[in-house]
């Protein structure tokens, strides 16, 4: 086993130093840390920095204290949980994914026969395909954002993740939308991030107290249709949240637009972005979840980074990938007829309408549904009780549970898979889950 050798003179060091001698061995799963005293006088700090340097080793997962078992390193962070499932027979209202029917469909000849040529390989691997290019730059200048430095991932989670790995390191602090985006939780588990709960409203995220975005290496905001809530971020909560990423300027910021493409909502940081950001632009629910494509663009050091790290692993997202989107994306762009955005926004938004006016001839008033996007969040007083209620009517709804960290009880609802036709029941069976429960009492 190699000896432990341990260096630094301040609490960011010293945690950086032990956690590379877990990865080469040194402190393997179970292995006990010095004590505090030990190692700060072998070091010859002050005992406050060791321990501030195993607190951040704490934060990020890689240590637990056990009162006379000492501080120990802990084993690797669990696998996120399997994919949910509906059982047979229940209409999915938990997947998240956007209807089929409401996906553009390649058409002409032009697109099969790029497929059926063989692909040149680029020089620069990491570089977006020209094609795909001229619909992203146009569509981002019409947003307000700079093209300048623009990369292509496979999925918004594949560039969030790269993002944070040039900006931040184990044991930082990530501010998060509470409720949020699971897998987003569990990357940052996986990173060994803290992730740092912001509350959600009907403006969209909650600015944090002063101080809170000082300890956060970086801010994950959706902009707008915001999962699960459907919310967009007003103009004036951003002013107020720029005020404060402005007074720390090392706070990075990622937008997760995820419904960019098909919004109605203006992008309220338009013109007027803090000097470290990031734009993720993802096509999956705009031209489906199998299309793995993500636009990423920011400040030119970030992405730069972002695509050296993504060279090193696949190299670059299929140019015949990116052909075909570029195809989808210029067809889907045009006027509005079915296969169009627009016509797709337009679909969406009279589901969340018709599913609003069901509510109200229930006495159920529905403030929840006033955004836009696949999703709405219901609150509950029993999440449990409210996904057997509508189980029980033939319904499959996400338990808040997995989406949230301190906010309180509620479900989630998606609508890609129900139509219009479908909001009366939907309603009916929503109004009585809601309804609160009769207990006999004896």
């Amino acid at each position: 086993m190699p000896s432990l050798s341990v260096e630094g003179s301040n609490a960011k060091d010293i945690a950086a130093s032990l956690e590379y001698a877990m990865r080469r061995g040194a402190l393997p799963s179970g292995a006990a840390l010095p004590s505090v005293r030990h190692l700060a006088a072998e070091l010859g700090v002050n005992p406050n920095t060791v321990a501030a340097a195993y607190a951040r080793l704490r934060s990020a997962g890689r240590v637990v204290t056990a009162g006379r078992r000492g501080t120990r390193v802990e084993g690797e962070p669990p696998r996120p949980a399997p994919s949910f499932a509906p059982p047979e027979g229940l209409r999915d209202l938990a997947c998240g994914q956007p209807d089929p029917a409401l996906l553009p469909r390649p058409r002409g000849a032009a697109w099969a026969a790029a497929l059926g040529q063989p692909a040149a390989v680029p020089h620069a691997p990491q570089a977006v395909a020209e094609a795909l290019l001229s619909q992203a730059r146009p569509w981002l200048e019409s947003q307000g954002l700079p093209g300048d430095a623009v990369g292509v991932f496979s999925g918004a989670l594949d560039a969030i993740e790269r993002a944070l790995r040039q900006h931040a390191r184990p044991g930082d602090r990530v501010a998060v939308e509470d409720p949020g985006w699971p897998p987003l939780l569990a990357l940052l588990h996986s990173l060994r991030l803290q992730p740092v709960p912001l509350a959600v409203d009907a403006q969209g995220l909650c600015v944090p107290a002063a101080g809170v975005l000082a300890q956060c290496c970086a801010v994950v905001v959706t902009p707008r249709a915001h999962n699960p809530t459907g919310v967009a971020l007003g103009a004036a909560r951003w002013k107020a949240l720029r005020r404060r990423l402005r007074a720390h300027p090392h706070t990075l910021l990622i937008l997760d637009d995820h419904w960019g493409l098909l919004s109605h909502a203006p992008l309220a940081m338009a013109g007027a972005l803090p000097p470290l950001w990031l734009h993720v632009l993802s096509v999956s629910k705009a031209l489906g979840a199998d299309c793995r494509v993500a636009l990423a663009a920011g400040t030119p050091a970030l992405v730069q980074g972002m695509c050296a790290h993504q060279a090193l692993g696949p190299r670059w997202v299929s140019h015949w990938l990116q052909g075909l989107v570029a195809q989808l994306w210029r067809q889907a762009a045009q006027g509005r007829a079915r296969g169009s955005w627009r016509h797709a926004a337009a679909q969406y938004a009279a589901r969340r309408a018709a599913l609003a006016d069901a509510l109200r001839g229930h006495g159920v008033a529905a403030p929840w549904l006033e955004g836009e996007g696949l999703h709405a969040w219901v609150p509950v007083p029993d999440e449990a009780a409210a996904v057997q209620a509508l189980a029980a009517a033939g319904w499959a709804v996400q338990a808040g549970a997995p989406l949230r960290l301190h906010s309180g009880p509620g479900v989630r609802i998606s609508l890609g898979a129900v139509g219009v036709r479908d909001m009366g029941r939907l309603a009916r069976d929503l109004a009585g889950a809601l309804r609160p429960a009769v207990r006999a009492v004896f």
